[in-house]
């Protein structure tokens, strides 16, 4: 053992851990321990039995999808957290509607069930909601939500710990799109930056050029009598999908006989969120606010169920899952996927195993539900509308961080591997070195910060301009990360603990002979 790594050993205290407990080598279930100075962190939610929830001291919940928060209710009702919880305040409200309609539409048992509707109710009344750009300390642990695109409430945490800086991006996206803002820069320099990978060295098409060959598509599928399924989850890329459909059916009069439906009655709910959030979306949405609603669509209908549909000729239809595993969208693949007039468009980042990246691969047929075999005629097309880094925003965005330590999670491990060997080669020839780390789940990253020890002088000793040779004395006071030496009857002013003098009499006891002149 050579003497740096003694001293690290020697000096733990001093040791930051990183452990996934999902997305350390793949998509999805993100969650991830941080632990440094006897504190520990909890961006999104785990493996339960890999960790202690007592020693929990906080939880950032990045956004309300469920790979990031469905568990939540349980980790906050059924475990011994006791800690604390925060999320921006979009997140929040979203968080009730969807973990709600989750319980709902679970079909377990009663004896499998992880949580009731009462443990969802009773951890929504303890999430504490935090505007972006707010800064928060809890237990020493400093934090603050930033912007983060991917959906409405979408926050990245930059996290300082000991004067340790820590930028958690969850999932994030750095375009502009429709309604969304771009994420955004923290300010100040990252020790580590812990950042998704989802499309590893992948490139997405222009905003423009991909919503107009998308357009174009629907427009196609519908014109030659077909039905066009748009496979989505309820909250989103819904949102986005739907702005641009609603306009493009507005400047295309030959289409207002062709009905658009968006089957989810969960997002017809959360439609008020959206409406109350217009302040956290782009300008271009806000500036339309004053005028009109923009999420007041003129040519969508939501459909509650499928016993108000009928399946009498040309139509879009927009329906979760996205990944057609179940639920109506899978439904209606299965009904529609025979006839070559209809097409189906995959429009967000399909997992590995799934039936939507099953049918990327053209396919002769597909199993259904029940097990039987079914032809697949329809027109199968992909175009990425994702809310995720491609390559070039996450490589711009690192060159922007600029972190000592890049820890890559939320890829597929050959994804993972390749956006590694490409940034390894960007800065080959950089002075200043970046370790990257790839993780897998359960496995850990420690990295090592020496930290300065120091106490400032603070109240009447401060003031005292002390001579060379005097002996400095004063009462050490440590709180958190932060300590101070003061004079004892400064306690009062700069601290909350109080001070009392002690007057004791002592009583000698004397025995055998005792000289009268003694008192």
């Amino acid at each position: 053992m050579d003497m740096e790594e003694g001293n690290k050993r020697l000096h733990s205290d001093d040791t930051m851990t990183i452990t996934p407990l999902g997305a350390g080598s793949e998509v999805g279930r993100s969650c991830h321990i941080l632990s440094f100075k006897g504190k520990k962190i909890m961006p999104a939610l785990p493996f339960f039995d890999e960790i202690e929830c007592d020693e929990i001291d906080l939880v950032l919940v990045t956004h309300f999808h469920l790979d990031h928060a469905a568990s939540l209710p349980y980790f906050m009702e059924r475990t011994e957290f006791k800690g604390r919880v925060f999320m921006t305040h979009a997140t929040k409200s979203i968080y009730k509607w969807l973990l709600s309609d989750y319980v709902k539409v679970s079909n377990i048992s009663t004896e499998s069930i992880i949580y009731t509707e009462q443990d969802l109710h009773n951890s929504y009344e303890k999430i504490e909601a935090v505007d972006y750009h707010q800064e928060n300390e809890v237990n020493g642990i400093k934090f603050t939500a930033y912007n983060a695109g991917h959906v409405l409430g979408a926050a990245m945490f930059m996290i300082e710990i000991a004067g340790v800086k820590v930028l958690y991006t969850g999932d994030y996206s750095r375009e502009e799109d429709r309604h969304l803002m771009a994420a955004e820069k923290p300010n100040g320099q990252m020790d580590i930056m812990i950042c998704e990978s989802t499309y590893g060295v992948q490139s997405h098409e222009p905003r423009l050029q991909r919503e107009s060959r998308f357009t174009g598509l629907v427009h196609e599928i519908v014109g030659r009598g077909g039905r066009c399924l748009l496979p989505v989850f309820a909250l989103g890329r819904a949102q986005e999908l739907l702005l641009i459909l609603d306009e493009y059916w507005q400047t295309h009069p030959e289409l207002h006989s062709v009905p658009i439906y968006f089957a989810s009655s969960l997002a017809k709910k959360c439609m008020t969120v959206y409406q109350t959030y217009i302040n956290m979306m782009n300008e271009r949405i806000r500036k339309q606010f004053t005028i009109s609603n923009p999420f007041v669509f003129k040519h969508i209908s939501n459909l509650k169920n499928m016993e108000h549909f009928e399946d009498i000729g040309p139509c879009v239809m927009m329906a979760s899952p996205g990944m057609l595993q179940s639920g109506l969208s899978r439904e209606l693949l299965e009904l529609w996927c025979s006839d070559a007039k209809n097409g189906v468009i995959i429009s967000g980042y399909s997992v590995e195993g799934t039936l939507a990246k099953h049918i990327l691969n053209e396919p002769s047929e597909i199993t259904s539900m029940n097990g039987s075999k079914l032809p697949l005629r329809m027109s199968v097309e992909y175009i990425s509308f994702s809310a995720h880094v491609d390559f070039t925003q996450n490589s711009q965005f690192i060159d922007l961080i600029k972190p000592i330590h890049l820890v890559l999670v939320h890829g597929e491990a050959n994804e993972m591997m390749r956006l590694k060997n490409a940034l390894v080669r960007h800065y080959e020839d950089v002075e200043e070195k970046m370790e990257i780390h790839t993780p897998k789940n359960c496995e850990t990253v420690e990295l090592y910060f020496k930290g300065e020890k120091y106490a400032k002088v603070i109240g009447r000793k401060a003031r005292k301009i002390a001579d060379a040779d005097e002996i400095f004395s004063g009462i050490l006071v440590s709180k958190d990360f932060e300590s101070y030496i003061l004079d004892p009857e400064d306690l009062n002013e700069f601290t909350q603990v109080k001070t009392c003098s002690i007057l004791q009499r002592q009583l000698l006891k004397l025995y055998g002979c005792v000289n009268k002149n003694v008192q």
